[in-house]
C-alpha cells in the first residue's frame, strides 16, 4: 500500500507575518519556514497507519514549489516518510492548480490513499483536497478527526457544524485531516541525520504535462488593524444602543 502526503511549505506560524510595503506579498527575508500544520497532522496519521498494519506501507511526501521546499521535505523524511517527491514550480499556485499537479503525481505514483491537511494556514482556502478528489473521481473524507483503515476501505469520523459524522469510503480515496486527528511527532536528531540520505525525486511541472491555469489573482495584501477603543457601559440598554447607533461595520 502506498500513501501520498502533500506537504506545503509556509512561514512559521509562531512568527509575526509582515506584508511587503507595496502590498504584493509577504516578507520572507529571515523568516523560518515549516510544514503546514494540517499537513504535518496528515503525515503523522499516514505513519500511524503504516505502524498499525502488517503489510508493507510506503509513505511518500510531496512538495510543490522551488528548490527551497527540500528542507521541509527533509523534515517529513525525518518524521518517518520513506521517500520525497519535489515538483519544481516557481509560480504562485492557487488550489485548483495544486490539485491538477497532485492529480498528475497520483497518476505517476499510483497510491491507494492521499492524506493531506484540510487547508493551508496561510490562505485557508480548504479547496485542494476536494478538487483533487473530483479530478480523480475518488471518494473523499474531509475534516477527519479519526481514521480507521482496513484492506479495502476507511472509516472516517469527520467534524461538521452539526457534530461528528461517520462515513465509510472505499479505497483509493482522498482524506483531509482536521486538528483533532492526532499530534505530530517531533523529528529526532538521529532521524534528521538519516533523512539527509533519503531520496527526493525531482519532477518539473512540464514533465507532468501540466499547463498552469491561474484562477485567482491577488490584487493586494493588507495587515488588519488591531486598534481597539474600549468603552465601559452602565447597563444592557446602553450597550444595545451603542451597538445599534455607534458601532462601525468593517
Amino acid at each position: 500500500m502506498k500513501i501520498l502526503v502533500p506537504c506545503k511549505r509556509l512561514p512559521d506560524t509562531d512568527h509575526k507575518v509582515r506584508i511587503k510595503a507595496d502590498g504584493t506579498g509577504v516578507e520572507t527575508d529571515n523568516v523560518p519556514f515549516v510544514i503546514n500544520p494540517f499537513d504535518a497532522i496528515a503525515l503523522e496519521e499516514a505513519l500511524r497507519i503504516r505502524e498499525g498494519r502488517s503489510d508493507a506501507v510506503e509513505v511518500v511526501a510531496v512538495g510543490i514549489g522551488s528548490s527551497l521546499y527540500e528542507k521541509e521535505l527533509r523534515t517529513a523524511l525525518a518524521m518517518g516518510a520513506d521517500r520525497g517527491v519535489l515538483v519544481e514550480c516557481e509560480s504562485e499556485l492557487d488550489p485548483w492548480n495544486v490539485a491538477r499537479i497532485l492529480h498528475a503525481v497520483v497518476g505517476r505514483e499510483e497510491p491507494r490513499l492521499v492524506l493531506m491537511g484540510k487547508q493551508a494556514v496561510d490562505d485557508d482556502s480548504n479547496q485542494a483536497g476536494q478538487f483533487l478528489a473530483a479530478l480523480l473521481d475518488w471518494p473523499q473524507g474531509t475534516f477527519a478527526s479519526t481514521v480507521e483503515c482496513s484492506d479495502e476501505s476507511l472509516r472516517v469520523s469527520r467534524e461538521t457544524d452539526a457534530g461528528i459524522e461517520h462515513v465509510r469510503v472505499r479505497l483509493p480515496a482522498v482524506v483531509t485531516a482536521d486538528l483533532r486527528l492526532n499530534e505530530p511527532r517531533y523529528a529526532s536528531l538521529p532521524n534528521i541525520m538519516k533523512a539527509k540520505k533519503k531520496p527526493i525525486d525531482r519532477i518539473g511541472v512540464a514533465e507532468l504535462g501540466i499547463e498552469l491555469e491561474p484562477r485567482i489573482e491577488v490584487l493586494r495584501l493588507e495587515s488588519p488593524s488591531s486598534e481597539r477603543n474600549c468603552v465601559r457601559v452602565e447597563d444592557v440598554d446602553e450597550l444595545i444602543a451603542r451597538l445599534r447607533d455607534e458601532a462601525k461595520v468593517l
